[in-house]
């Protein structure tokens, strides 16, 4: 639709200034001085904005916004509060598309960009997961540039340089697509190490970065440098040191058979054993002694012990998290798989039930515990690690990893009804965007029944709060439309979802395209001129459009 076409070109704000003939000129758009003129409404005057303009006076809710900020434009980014916190659910309740980062690791990643498996392709098509790639990289670029900013405000906080480097790298990728293993946020990282060379957290971002695309020997020589110069630090900034070696553990362990004789698994050992006896940090030259492994045991014994009074009073830090995986990865390389779970199972005892659940640290802790399980779900009875998810469910119902979990090890372990009665249970009790999305990507991945599958649509949107949920109502209608192939319900959704969400131009513009050959001209004319009683910011008049295909007639 030509409409889509210039929401996709024109999504930034004209900014007027003068050129070197006094005329207004537009820095973002290549159209002429006359087309300009005619996007009078897309000009941001300080009128429009300054009644919402607001102050923030806390460093936490100046960085949530941050956060929000990016995640809205589809950049990666870690997650920033725990999912049981409100604004993580309003989040979602929100949005029109669920950008990559939501669900980063999961299943549902992959089915939202058509990546994953034949039977994943068809929530592909419901929650159009490619629909923005032709702006993408611009969007890209404008956010590289706004974390940039950011980064002076937020200096050293590594959630955000990750994000300004797989932003980067979708812009340089863009621009050069001919090689695939030259790490294309390269320059970037470099640049920033520059400005910072004490920056610890960023030499393991760029690290993994350039592991990701193959160059793992390279990233063992960063990985290698930042652990070797850490020592000589500040106090203040040898306090991320524990997750710099987490993170270089798991990067060796992803290439691991997780067998001791494993090379990868070796380095991890050597990694972890001097995190945990607190010597200085050598490169990996040969197989660590059994002395030094045995003395790293009780050196994570004793610092975790020391965790116990800050985790009673509910101040979990992230690197005191790193230390307790890294203790459990040493037993499961060295000891055996039991003797790490029970690393985190005491761990979680330093804390109070009730901080579990507010807890984003923990929140992670839980996560990681429970993938440990899944990855050695061979060496246990299904039945504990079903008990240990549902138990986080509990905790955490709205959390994607958990669900994900639930999902994949149940393709092999249960039977359909047993996961289908989970589902129904937390739609009743906890009903919520990601809840709903996984139920139906696990009815679609088995190729669930019809009936199945608008009962799932229909207790959701029966709910006061998910009704709006734009999202939901477009994979209904997109459900309707591409997939049960019926027309007649897929307009009905449409005038139910429109009702129900009139501000979604997204929505809007889904009917127009789903229901083109279903409509008549009379009423899709008379749903373009709603769209404009409701000020939905229309860029195409449906009369230019008629008159364009009779000229090509």
């Amino acid at each position: 639709m030509e409409e889509l076409s210039r929401d996709c070109e024109q999504w930034l704000p004209v900014r007027e200034h003068s050129g070197e003939d006094g005329k207004s000129k537009c820095p973002h758009s290549g159209d002429n001085l006359d087309e300009e003129a005619e996007q009078l409404s897309r000009v941001i005057l300080f009128e429009d904005v300054k009644e919402y303009l607001f102050s923030l006076s806390s460093k936490e809710a100046r960085f949530s916004l941050v956060s929000q900020f990016i995640n809205f434009y589809g950049g990666k980014i870690s997650r920033w509060t725990c999912t049981n916190n409100p604004s993580w659910i309003e989040k979602l309740l929100s949005l029109e598309t669920l950008p990559d980062s939501a669900f980063e690791g999961t299943q549902l990643s992959e089915m939202l960009n058509g990546t994953g498996c034949s039977s994943y392709i068809n929530l592909a098509v419901l929650l159009g997961g490619k629909n923005d790639l032709s702006r993408k990289s611009s969007v890209m670029l404008f956010l590289r540039n706004a974390i940039l900013l950011c980064l002076n405000i937020f200096p050293r906080n590594y959630i955000l340089e990750e994000s300004v480097l797989a932003a980067e790298e979708i812009v340089m990728i863009k621009m050069d697509s001919s090689t695939t293993s030259v790490n294309p946020s390269r320059g970037l990282a470099k640049s920033l190490l520059k400005n910072d060379r004490q920056d610890l957290l960023l030499c393991g971002i760029y690290a993994q970065s350039e592991a990701s695309f193959g160059n793992i020997d390279l990233a063992r020589k960063i990985f290698d440098m930042a652990l070797s110069a850490a020592e000589g630090l500040p106090l203040d900034f040898q306090e991320n040191i524990p997750t710099l070696y987490f993170w270089y553990a798991k990067m060796e362990l992803a290439k691991s058979t997780w067998s001791i004789s494993d090379p990868c698994s070796q380095r991890a050992i050597h990694v972890l054993s001097c995190l945990g006896s607190n010597t200085k940090y050598t490169p990996f030259k040969s197989q660590t002694s059994g002395f030094q492994i045995l003395r790293a045991r009780q050196g994570f014994k004793e610092q975790i012990k020391c965790l116990r009074s800050t985790w009673a009073r509910g101040d979990v830090k992230e690197h005191s998290i790193a230390l307790v995986c890294s203790a459990c990865l040493l037993e499961i390389l060295t000891t055996g798989f039991s003797a790490g779970v029970q690393v985190i199972e005491e761990a979680f005892s330093l804390s109070l039930p009730e901080r579990r659940s507010r807890s984003l640290q923990l929140e992670f802790l839980w996560v990681y515990y429970i993938g440990i399980l899944q990855k050695h779900l061979k060496q246990l009875k299904f039945s504990r690690v079903w008990e240990n998810i549902q138990h986080g469910l509990q905790l955490y119902p709205y959390n994607p990893e958990m669900l994900d979990i639930m999902v994949e090890i149940s393709y092999f372990s249960t039977v359909p009804n047993k996961v289908r009665l989970v589902f129904d249970e937390y739609i009743e009790r906890k009903p919520s965007v990601i809840l709903c999305l996984f139920a139906l990507s696990y009815e679609l991945g088995r190729s669930g029944s019809k009936h199945r599958i608008h009962g799932i649509f229909e207790r959701a949107l029966a709910n006061d709060k998910l009704q709006k949920s734009v999202l939901l109502w477009r994979c209904y209608l997109a459900y309707e439309s591409d997939i049960a192939c019926d027309p007649d319900a897929a307009k009905r959704i449409f005038f139910r979802a429109i009702h129900s969400c009139p501000w979604s131009k997204r929505l809007w513009l889904d009917g127009f395209q789903k229901l083109s050959t279903i409509l008549t001209a009379k009423e899709l004319s008379d749903l373009h001129e709603v769209m404009q009683d409701k000020e939905l910011n229309l860029r195409t008049d449906i009369y230019e459009i008629l008159l364009q295909d009779e000229i090509e007639l």
